[in-house]
């Protein structure tokens, strides 16, 4: 693997200072967020051959006549792929694609890459980048890695010295105050049909991002959601509400309404590699919006950064149909747009004495925004298993990149594979509210909304 100079920079200084590893970065390597980095950490210039260009501010121009909630147009609907990747020339771009992607071009013949020109739309706004320079001296992981203090509103380590760091920056990465879409999750099974798995509204609230909050006003819980199930009919009035922590002494919740029961009982297998039956089964609960639920049964290891092509600027794979994305093995290379962006790679490997069905994964993590858009995962014989993506999904009013919606994963060795959270043909799409009372994020309320 190609790595930066960036990155080996930062892991001589890794083993150089072992010691300072759960400590904040001091002022003068912050003071690189104003300088040769972006505000969120990425390398502000772009590759050698121009192929990746410098950041200039991201992607912030909301299209006229756009109204809250509907569908957004696709900013790059104009452009025409700059090459494509197929099987006949996939030995010549293989160091930049990963594993998983590979093995979806051994298991089928057919399937493409269409690589389009690069564009750094990830964006956030003046007060979340002050926060993050903030966090960047103040941020600390608890002794266990499975915390944060001192963060608030930002990213809580833009120069990552650690694989922890870089994981909790995808927890805690910018996607809004509150926001509100409509969803489905379809399955297509390994002979090539396709099926509702689940649909109906999503709502998630992250307090971390409240703005004109602070750390001291911050309660410790870093995400509100709630899922309404309005389909299959068998499913109807089903419903999840969770509250994920940040802080350390504070409980992961997680609450199930079943309408059989009429009741709200609490979860907690709704984590790790239990089956997500949103997904009906073919997902883990750990892979929801490619990281779901606590992360401790691994230990995590920064290897680097490196050039990848990844999904990006999928504002035109919402904009398709179901029936024209989702082909009988694999989303419809038409409708997926790939750029070469630079990721931070990390392994995840099972800790000794934990389980986990997915003992090792490795995930690609987009350098200007913190999300993951890609990871793949080896079963416990070492075999490669599963590959998920994120078709990221730009939001220039916010403005962000996104990945909680549109993404899924690939079961390598059976050929199922799925699109969760879709909003083809739905409204709304990715509404951007402001925060609801926390009141509405009670379990009794769970209730009110679920029955029927």
């Amino acid at each position: 693997m190609k790595l930066t100079v960036q990155a080996l920079v930062a892991g001589a200084a890794l083993s150089l200072s072992a010691s300072l590893a759960l400590a904040a970065v001091d002022v003068q390597t912050a003071n690189q967020l104003k300088s040769n980095l972006t505000p969120f950490g990425a390398e502000k210039a772009g590759n050698t051959d121009g192929s990746i260009p410098a950041w200039d501010g991201g992607y912030t121009s909301v299209a006229p006549g756009y109204e809250n909630g509907a569908p957004r147009p696709d900013p790059f609907a104009d452009e025409k792929p700059l090459f494509s990747i197929t099987s006949a020339n996939l030995a010549e771009y293989s160091d930049k694609l990963s594993d998983g992607v590979k093995a979806l071009f051994a298991k089928h013949a057919d399937f493409r890459m269409d690589i389009y020109p690069s564009h750094r739309t990830a964006a956030a706004p003046q007060w979340v980048y002050d926060n993050t320079f903030n966090n960047a001296t103040g941020a600390q992981l608890g002794a266990d890695k499975n915390s944060v203090s001192g963060a608030y509103g930002g990213i809580p380590f833009p120069i990552p010295q650690d694989g922890a760091e870089a994981m909790w920056n995808h927890r805690l990465s910018w996607s809004g105050e509150s926001a509100r879409y409509a969803l489905r999750t379809f399955i297509v099974t390994a002979d090539g049909n396709r099926a509702l798995a689940s649909e109906g509204e999503e709502l998630i609230q992250w307090p971390y991002y409240y703005e004109g909050g602070n750390a001291s006003s911050y309660d410790g819980t870093f995400q509100l959601g709630r899922f309404i199930v309005s389909g299959p009919a068998s499913k109807a009035g089903e419903a999840i509400l969770v509250h994920d922590p940040s802080e350390a002494g504070k409980r992961r919740n997680i609450w199930q309404y079943l309408v059989g029961q009429r009741r709200v009982r609490k979860a907690p297998s709704v984590a790790y590699d239990t089956p997500d039956f949103v997904t009906s089964g073919v997902g883990l609960f750990d892979e929801a919006f490619m990281m779901f639920g606590p992360i401790d049964r691994h230990d995590y290891t920064l290897v680097g950064k490196q050039e990848m092509f990844i999904p990006y600027n999928n504002n035109g794979a919402a904009l398709a149909s179901i029936d024209d994305l989702m082909g009988e093995h694999f989303l419809n290379p038409d409708h997926v747009r790939w750029e070469l962006h630079r990721v931070w790679v990390v392994d995840a490997n099972l800790k000794q004495g934990q389980r986990h069905t997915v003992p090792k994964r490795r995930y690609y993590i987009d350098e200007d925004s913190w999300h993951i858009v890609l990871f793949d995962g080896w079963d416990a014989k070492g075999d490669l298993w599963r590959m998920n993506y994120s078709l990221t999904y730009l939001v220039p009013e916010l403005p962000a990149l996104v990945t909680n919606v549109m993404w899924g994963g690939y079961d390598l060795q059976t050929g199922a594979y799925y699109l969760n959270a879709a909003m083809n043909g739905g409204t709304p799409h990715y509404e951007i509210s402001k925060p609801i009372s926390e009141n509405n994020w009670s379990p009794v309320e769970l209730a009110n909304r679920g029955a029927r």
